[in-house]
């Protein structure tokens, strides 16, 4: 049975009402767009399908922005209002449970850890098909709508497993949205890439830059996993 919280540095998140749990591949995930957006100074920032409300705070640890983060799921979106509420960024982060597709604003950065397994097999509960398939919301909608949502020099932060980069690369320039960067994420050096994170923008700036980066070296975590995490795990 999973913990009924993840205790970080600066906040702690509950996750016992939430079908999608703290995992380590959405902390990194949180860790770099964080830090991303940092170096972009984007004021407004939205977070599509919240969940926990995990990568709002992570961002809110490293930006001053204000973030929206839509969830749909109604135990989700309740537990993700209970952990901002008692967060340090209580009054820079707004929860609102709606469907995205119905949601009205503009952007300087979105992101997004969207359901990954589409046209699998799904679980007899619909709690952890709506957080783990896309069966209320596609990639494809996902990408067309922050593509509409974007401000005409916004970024867009996006969460997938391996396999299905390539379909997302063509998703994305159908909606001129031009990859800048791709964090591609191994188990350790030996494995095979499982996750790869995009960093995509309304701007064209020539070959997108490229990194992998494996969660552990042999039986301890990576230096590089380490150093985007350090701020965030307790004993890092």
């Amino acid at each position: 049975m999973p913990n009924p919280y993840f205790q970080f540095k600066e906040f702690i998140v509950y996750q016992d009402h939430c079908a999608m749990k703290v995992t380590t591949d959405s902390c990194l995930f949180g860790a770099w767009c964080a830090a991303e957006i940092q170096k972009l100074h984007c004021s407004k920032i939205l977070d599509i399908g919240t969940g926990t409300g995990l990568l709002a705070l992570m961002i809110a640890q490293k930006n001053t922005g204000n973030i929206d983060a839509v969830e749909l799921d109604d135990h989700a979106a309740r537990q993700a209002l209970e952990n901002i509420s008692v967060s340090p960024w209580k009054d820079r982060i707004s929860i609102f449970k709606s469907d995205i597709l119905e949601h009205v604003g503009k952007y300087d950065c979105i992101i997004s850890n969207p359901p990954y397994y589409e046209n699998e097999l799904q679980s007899p509960e619909l709690k952890n098909n709506l957080a783990h398939h896309s069966i209320s919301l596609t990639l494809k909608d996902i990408i067309r709508y922050a593509s509409q949502a974007l401000t005409g020099r916004g970024y867009f932060f996006l969460i997938l497993p391996y396999k299905r980069l390539l379909e997302a690369e063509k998703m994305l320039l159908g909606q001129n949205l031009f990859l800048h960067k791709t964090l591609i994420i191994k188990q350790t050096t030996t494995h095979s890439p499982f996750r790869v994170m995009i960093m995509a923008g309304k701007e064209r700036k020539g070959l997108p830059g490229i990194e992998v980066i494996p969660i552990k070296n042999g039986e301890v975590y990576s230096e590089n996993f380490k150093d985007l995490l350090k701020d965030y795990y307790l004993y890092l």
